[in-house]
């Protein structure tokens, strides 16, 4: 077991809150609380029994009261760093945290580095690196969707079919590494079909996985959306809609919108970052013309884009170039006013926006915006089954590890077609083993680790 000295972090959300908690773990954390924790009871906490919870108080060197608390005494290996661990429930101020927590320290634990609790919990052995990193995802999941398959991967969905992919790789590189080893026990080798069938294997599990990505990084990251127009057209009207309440000024004065508005909406299940743009266009007004050059700016690293066109008004030389501008990009063109009388020319808007979806949309009344969110989320998903599978790839780094990992296994195709000896194949197979290995953590270097781990928050 991996074990050092005893750490201690507060684990709550910094500001004020109804409850504050202190984590303590590792070797002495009972032995440390005890000398700053009196109960109401008189119990020591180094004769409690594990899982239970005391009332009572934190006092300083004079005895003076700090704060009245619950402590939560979980002995090891049953916890979550498989170390002791004590957990002080104070009142949620910052002083009355930040006294109890400069107490603790005094009494010989050591600040915790960010994510040191979970990277303790890792190197014990109770979870992989995989389960450790969706943990994150797991604080940061901004859905439902998201909050399941990062449960999924926590669970051990993910490091299961990874763990099937080594266990191949393993076997196979064992049967050809003892046909090289010790040619004299004349051990079977494989026929050509045989060995080219089992690598075929191998590469379509890694390859079913890759194919995950895409979607987990949607589902994990959000897509980001850019609502674009000229002025006036309905652009922050569609904005509140999406949002079911006020968030944008909506005025009949063109140029209103003149900074950038973000905010994030669930679309089934997807996480969707909503930009309202400044209107696009010619302007002598200083202001507004930087808030068009932001717009622009988003135009062009938008993954999809809501054009808004004003039905009522037709389609106009603004209009035309900015259809013209999103030629090449994922774009819902969103027909709005149609509750005025309408003068688009939809024919028109095809031949230029060839297989673009068209929405017809009355922002102010609320209509049209479900049909938009279905159109959204079949336009993000392709039309795939959104949660067939919980198991994604959500994490870049374990995407990065995959892909090298498939084309190991090509060039093990290649090298096979090439009628080279095993000892090549088995230079290829080890490189991919290795890189499956990264995901879980079983063949990483600690430098890695460490940098992974900076990205948790104190406490956790």
């Amino acid at each position: 077991m991996y074990v050092k000295d005893t750490i201690a972090a507060i684990s709550t959300a910094i500001g004020e809150g109804g409850i504050g908690i202190i984590r303590v773990s590792g070797p002495e954390a009972i032995e440390i609380v005890n000398k700053i924790f009196r109960s109401i009871r008189g119990k020591s906490l180094l004769e409690v029994d594990s899982y239970t919870a005391h009332y009572g108080h934190i006092v300083d060197s004079t005895e003076e009261i700090i704060d009245e608390v619950i402590t939560l005494v979980m002995k090891s290996p049953k916890t979550y760093t498989t170390e002791d661990i004590v957990e002080i429930n104070c009142h949620g101020g910052m002083v009355p945290l930040r006294k109890v927590l400069d107490l603790i320290l005094k009494e010989g634990a050591r600040l915790a580095d960010p994510g040191e609790f979970t990277k303790r919990a890792f190197l014990n052995g109770r979870i992989d690196l995989a389960q450790a990193e969706a943990i994150i995802d797991l604080i940061r999941s901004q859905t439902e969707t998201g909050l399941r398959v990062a449960m999924n991967q926590l669970e051990g969905g993910l490091s299961q079919k990874v763990g099937e992919i080594r266990q191949d790789l393993i076997k196979l590189l064992a049967h050809l590494e003892a046909t090289i080893d010790f040619p004299e026990d004349e051990i079977e080798d494989f026929n050509s079909d045989e060995l080219s069938d089992r690598i075929d294997g191998i590469a379509k599990k890694v390859e079913k996985l890759l194919r995950t990505s895409q979607k987990g990084k949607i589902l994990k990251e959000g897509i980001e959306t850019a609502i674009i127009g000229r002025p006036n057209v309905g652009k922050s009207s569609l904005l509140n809609a999406l949002l079911r309440e006020k968030r944008a000024i909506v005025t009949e004065i063109p140029g209103t919108t003149r900074d950038i508005i973000e905010e994030v909406i669930n679309i089934d299940g997807i996480p969707v970052k909503i930009i309202d743009t400044a209107g696009i266009r010619d302007t002598e007004d200083i202001v507004e013309k930087i808030g068009v050059e932001r717009s622009e700016e988003f135009l062009n690293r938008a993954d999809l884009v809501l054009l808004v066109l004003d039905a009522h008004q037709g389609i106009t030389a603004e209009d035309r170039k900015l259809m013209g501008s999103i030629k090449e990009k994922d774009a819902v063109i969103i027909a709005n006013k149609l509750d005025l009388d309408s003068k688009l020319d939809f024919t028109e808007i095809e031949e230029i926006l060839t297989d673009k979806p068209i929405v017809k949309t009355a922002a102010v009344e609320n209509q049209g915006i479900d049909e938009l969110e279905d159109v959204i989320s079949n336009l993000v998903f392709s039309g795939e089954i959104k949660n067939e599978d919980q198991t994604l790839i959500t994490n870049m780094r374990h995407k990065n590890a995959l892909d090298r990992a498939y084309q190991m296994l090509l060039d093990v195709k290649k090298t096979f077609e090439l009628d080279l000896p095993n000892d090549f194949i088995t230079i290829d197979l080890r490189a991919a083993l290795e890189a499956v290995g990264e995901i879980t953590g079983d063949t990483i270097g600690e430098d890695i680790i460490d940098q992974i781990f900076a990205d948790f928050c104190l406490g956790k």
